[in-house]
């Protein structure tokens, strides 16, 4: 074997190790999620009264990826590895200047936005919060913005932290870290039960604002101390730097201007999409708005999570080495790579969750508060399904273009992205009624990535060339797999539902798992079949596994 060849495995074994630890953190972290998630709509529901604290809980998110997530999520890698590997001080005094900007700029723009809390809300909720008889829903609206903004700062500083441990070879601290958080969310909603039970209508008392919003915050702050000692780990102490002329951050910026832009359409369209869902909830007191939306949207994104964005967390290092050494054959390479590892989970799972969408809404919500309308997030689901396989594209492309800093044209991209789930958005939802604008708003979503996806693999494929080599077999058979495993499982669900048309929770739990094994099994063997080994490759690591464990 060649020492190239032999160089290659042993990349890809460090990629696919590092994704293993980024990868089951994020599943425990998911996990833990999900509790949060199921018992937070027991507490209070999934309809107005949820939206009430659930569209300010998410605003400081949404913010600090609008003034910095971009820059800090898709510039700072590649930068922090340059600075690695050409400063002397291998990049220190860079990092050491970076924290200082960061944290100051952070704290800046989260006081600002705590004082205009009641001015930013007008943004994030439809003209209909803004009748007489909503008056008690405003108003606690805008007292969780305020206990919930300052979220913004301890995200921003989290990120950071967690990309500079990236940039060294620590990825599992930033993947692991959040399950506190959804820890100490567990308790508080917990606390929430006990003290006030079920709630699903009117306003929040000041006792629930400031345990749910107060809470909420505590939660991010922990996630980002618990990184510092990681920090500490790898040899790296803080020392506060004013000196930014001439130190490379402009470079930096400037590349993360482009990204802002591209932050800045995204988030446009999402604060579109968070108005109009807004005023699907106000629209009835059992009407799907923006707590059905999101909620089927954090399903969906559970195998980009563990699979897409741990993988591309790992290669993008690698990425970025190749294209500035100025090999795009290995730049190519690694994007079609990761593209591969990503689809084979990520096509099955989505059709998989079509044919389980409303068994998935049972168990996950159809409890407490949520208990009655649960059946509101079955069509998000299904219709979320497509759309999960086209943006996991448009994400796994992007990172080429970041590799080669061609931020510019990702904005480009981003733009189309955005203008078309705003267009979509709009005009499906003066379509339908207000039950089904979190499925309109769900099909804009779809709509909008696939659009993407066309998009940014044509002009990746001109800007580096050959990153699709090899996927059209790959797809051709992956599908070939998917529906054959999709027909198999659809048909022995059907049959089960013969028996019972409305089954109970623990029915809908044992055809979550039954028809998941069936599936499973044809995809398996149908891997094994074709030779996809994307797959075979998981399964039989999966099984190694397993016989550890029974030993």
């Amino acid at each position: 074997m060649s020492h190239v060849a032999t160089q290659t495995q042993t990349q890809t074994r460090s990629v696919l190790s590092s994704s293993a630890v980024m990868a089951a953190g994020t599943i425990v972290s998911r996990a833990s999620g999900f509790v949060r998630t199921a018992l937070l709509a027991a507490a209070i529901g999934s309809t107005l009264h949820a939206d009430v604290f659930n569209l300010p809980n998410t605003v400081p998110n949404m913010l600090y990826i609008l003034v910095a997530g971009g820059v800090f999520n898709a510039v700072l890698v590649p930068q922090l590895v340059r600075a690695m590997r050409t400063h002397l001080d291998e990049g220190i005094s860079y990092v050491d200047r970076l924290i200082t900007l960061a944290a100051a700029f952070l704290l800046v723009v989260t006081v600002l936005l705590v004082v205009g809390a009641p001015w930013l809300m007008h943004l994030f909720l439809h003209g209909d919060w803004y009748s007489p008889h909503r008056a008690a829903e405003l108003s606690s609206a805008i007292a969780f913005a305020r206990w919930c903004l300052p979220q913004i700062f301890f995200y921003g500083m989290f990120v950071l932290i967690g990309q500079i441990l990236n940039a060294r070879g620590r990825f599992g601290p930033m993947m692991w870290a959040p399950i506190a958080n959804n820890l100490i969310s567990i308790g508080i909603l917990i606390a929430y039960m006990v003290v006030w039970g079920h709630t699903n209508s009117g306003g929040y008392s000041t006792g629930q604002q400031v345990l749910l919003g107060l809470g909420s915050t505590v939660g991010i702050a922990a996630q980002f101390f618990l990184l510092l000692p990681s920090l500490r780990a790898v040899g790296y102490r803080w020392t506060p730097r004013w000196d930014w002329r001439g130190t490379g951050l402009g470079h930096t910026m400037r590349l993360g201007i482009w990204t802002v832009l591209f932050v800045v359409a995204n988030q446009v369209a999402y604060t579109v999409v968070a108005s109009l869902a807004s005023g699907g909830s106000a629209g009835g007191h059992n009407s799907a708005g923006y707590t059905v939306y999101s909620n089927a949207f954090l399903v969906t994104q559970v195998p980009h999570a563990v699979i897409t964005v741990s993988l591309t967390t790992a290669v993008l290092p690698r990425l970025s080495a190749a294209a500035a050494a100025g090999d795009y054959g290995a730049l190519a390479g690694g994007v079609a790579s990761t593209l591969r590892s990503a689809m084979a989970i990520v096509v099955p799972a989505a059709c998989l969750l079509a044919v389980l969408a409303t068994d998935v809404a049972h168990v996950l919500f159809g409890y407490g508060a949520s208990r009655s309308v649960f059946h509101l997030y079955a069509a998000p689901l299904v219709l979320f399904a497509p759309g999960m396989v086209f943006f996991t594209i448009h994400y796994v492309v992007l990172r080429g273009f970041y590799a080669v800093e061609r931020n510019r044209t990702v904005f480009y991209i981003q733009c189309a992205v955005a203008g078309t789930n705003i267009v979509a958005a709009l005009v499906l939802v003066h379509l339908v009624t207000a039950d089904e604008i979190a499925s309109a708003l769900t099909a804009a979503y779809g709509l909008s990535f696939l659009v993407g996806a066309m998009i940014s693999t044509t002009m990746l494929r001109r800007a580096i060339g050959g990153a699709g080599s090899g996927l059209i077999s790959f797809y051709l058979r992956l599908a070939l797999i998917t529906a054959v495993a999709t027909a198999w499982s659809a048909t022995f669900h059907a049959a089960l539902l013969t028996y019972d048309r409305s089954p109970g929770l623990l029915v809908s739990l044992f055809q979550l798992v039954a028809v998941s094994g069936v599936f499973v099994c044809v995809v398996a063997l149908g891997a094994q079949y074709l030779g996809l080994s994307e797959l075979t490759s998981l399964f039989r690591q999966v099984a190694r596994r397993l016989r550890v464990v029974r030993g």
